[in-house]
C-alpha cells in the first residue's frame, strides 16, 4: 500500500510541475488532450459563460466574461498548488516517517497535509518534525520546489498583462480609424482623403506586426485569449476581422491601394487566427448567419463610391471577394461562438457616436469657413478691377 501511495504522490508532482511548465515557461505550443489546464478550461467556461448570457444588461455580461480571465488565472495557480501540496503529502504518508504531532496520534494522512503545506509555502513554522532521513529529504526538496513556484507566478503576471496591454493599444486606435465596432466600410472610408492610401498601407504594416505579436504571445499564453477589451464594443477578435475584412476587400475589388501590403498583414492575420482556433480544438463553422449578403455587398460598394474610393464592379467581384472570405470566416465564427465575442458587421447599420466623429464635424466646420474666407479673397481682387476698368 506505501508503494502505491509513493506513486501517486509521485504522478500527481509530476502532472502539476509539468502543466505548469508547458503553461507558464515553454514557448511553445502546449501539446496533450488531459492536462490540467485544458481540463480546467474545457470544464470553466461553458458554465461560466452561459451563466453570464443569463444577465439581459449588455455591459453587465461584459463584466461578468471579463472576470472570468483574471480570476481562472488565479484558480489555475491555487489547482497547482493543491496538486503539488498533495502530492508531497502522499509521500509523507507512503513512508510513515514518525512526526511529532500533539494534535494528531499516529500516521495521521492530516498530519502529513499540514507538514507538506507549510513546507511548500516556506512557513517554516517548525512545529512538526520528522524523525526520518528520507522524509526530511523530501522537506528540502519540497521547500525548493515551493520557492522556485512562488517565483514563477511573480514573474508571470507582468509577462501576461504586458502582453495584453500591448494588444489592448492598437485595438484602441483602431477606434478613430474604424469606428465601434470596427468595420471595413469605415475604415476605408475615413482613410478617402489625399494621402490615404499611403496611410492605410502604413495602418496595414503596424497591424501585420500586431498579428504577428497575437500569435506568439497568444500560442504560449492562451489564457490570454479570454482577457477581454475594456470597452463593451472592442475586442480582440472583432479587430483582428475586420483588418482581414479590409485587406480582403482591397484584394479582392478595391483600386489605387497597394495590395501587396494587403496581401502580406492578410496572410499573418489569417495565419494567428487558424492557429489560435487550434489551440481551443475549434473547427472552422461554415454555415451560419452570412455578414456580407447581396444587399449589403451593394450598399458596402456604394459607400466606398459615395467617399470616393475607386471600386473593381464588374461581374465577379462579389465572387472574388467571396472566395477571400472563406479563408478566414468559419475560423473566426467558431472563435466568436465560442470565446462569446461579436464578429463585427461590414457595414455598419447605425453610425456608432465616438471621438472620431466630433472631432470631425468641427473639423468640416474649420474647412469650410476657410474655403469661404478663401473663396471672399479671391473675389474682392476682381471686384476692384472691374471698378478701376469702369472708372476709366
Amino acid at each position: 500500500m506505501q508503494i502505491l501511495w509513493f506513486c501517486a504522490g509521485v504522478a500527481l508532482i509530476l502532472v502539476a510541475l509539468l502543466d505548469a511548465f508547458q503553461t507558464v515557461i515553454s514557448p511553445r505550443r502546449a501539446t496533450g488532450r488531459f492536462r490540467i489546464t485544458r481540463l480546467f478550461y474545457i470544464f470553466t467556461w461553458w458554465p461560466w459563460s452561459h451563466l453570464a448570457f443569463m444577465i439581459s444588461h449588455p455591459r453587465k455580461r461584459e463584466t461578468a466574461l471579463s472576470v472570468y480571465g483574471p480570476l481562472s488565472l488565479l484558480l489555475l495557480i491555487v489547482i497547482w498548488a493543491a496538486g503539488l501540496l498533495a502530492g508531497f503529502a502522499l509521500l509523507f504518508h507512503s513512508m510513515r516517517a514518525p512526526l511529532a504531532d500533539n494534535m494528531f496520534r499516529g500516521n495521521d494522512v492530516r498530519s502529513d497535509l499540514y507538514i507538506s503545506g507549510t513546507t511548500i509555502f516556506t512557513l517554516g513554522i517548525g512545529d512538526l518534525t520528522p524523525h526520518s532521513g528520507w522524509a526530511r529529504l523530501i522537506i528540502v526538496l519540497e521547500s525548493g520546489i515551493g520557492l522556485g513556484f512562488l517565483a514563477i507566478v511573480i514573474g508571470y503576471f507582468p509577462v501576461l498583462y504586458g502582453a495584453f496591454s500591448r494588444r489592448e493599444v492598437s485595438i484602441s486606435l483602431l477606434d478613430a480609424r474604424a469606428g465601434t465596432p470596427p468595420t471595413a466600410a469605415e475604415l476605408m472610408r475615413r482613410h478617402a482623403f489625399k494621402g490615404g492610401g499611403e496611410a492605410l498601407n502604413v495602418l496595414l504594416i503596424e497591424w501585420e506586426r500586431w498579428s504577428a505579436e497575437l500569435l506568439e504571445s497568444h500560442i504560449s499564453y492562451p489564457l490570454l485569449c479570454y482577457f477581454r477589451s475594456q470597452h463593451t464594443n472592442q475586442s480582440w477578435l472583432s479587430a483582428m476581422t475586420s483588418v482581414l475584412d479590409v485587406c480582403a476587400l482591397m484584394i479582392a475589388g478595391v483600386q489605387d491601394h497597394a495590395a501587396r501590403q494587403a496581401q502580406l498583414t492578410f496572410a499573418i492575420a489569417r495565419h494567428a487566427l487558424v492557429d489560435i482556433s487550434q489551440i481551443f480544438s475549434l473547427k472552422p463553422i461554415a454555415d451560419g448567419e452570412d455578414r456580407l449578403p447581396p444587399e449589403r455587398f451593394d450598399l458596402l460598394y456604394g459607400s466606398l463610391c459615395q467617399a470616393g474610393i475607386r471600386v473593381c464592379r464588374d461581374n465577379d467581384s462579389m465572387e472574388r471577394l467571396k472566395k477571400m472570405r472563406l479563408l478566414y470566416e468559419g475560423h473566426a465564427r467558431a472563435l466568436s461562438e465560442y470565446l462569446c465575442m461579436p464578429l463585427p458587421p461590414w457595414v455598419a447599420a447605425q453610425p456608432h457616436k465616438d471621438n472620431w466623429l466630433s472631432v470631425a464635424k468641427v473639423r468640416e466646420q474649420t474647412e469650410s469657413v476657410s474655403q469661404e474666407n478663401v473663396n471672399l479673397e479671391t473675389a474682392l481682387p476682381i471686384a476692384y478691377h472691374d471698378d478701376e476698368h469702369h472708372m476709366f
